[in-house]
């Protein structure tokens, strides 16, 4: 559970996982506007690389509300 809670860890996942490939744009941003365009033709494969590059967003989003309520 310390994993979860730690913003050091989260933020690396965030940059690197969340991100890669960076280049031309990063993947996750790619996919959101491909979702957002209605999602046709995306297959099972993508929407795995949905969750996964996602993932590390949605623990640090997790990770900031936590904190804030924690208070």
């Amino acid at each position: 559970m310390k994993l979860l809670n730690d913003f050091r860890l989260i933020i690396l996942l965030c940059l690197t996982l969340g991100l890669a490939p960076f280049f031309p744009e990063p993947h996750i941003w790619g996919k959101i506007k491909w979702i957002a365009g209605g999602a046709n033709g995306m297959q099972l494969k993508d929407w795995f690389d949905v969750v996964l590059h996602g993932l590390p967003w949605v623990l640090l989003v997790r990770l900031i509300i936590v904190t804030l309520t924690k208070k």
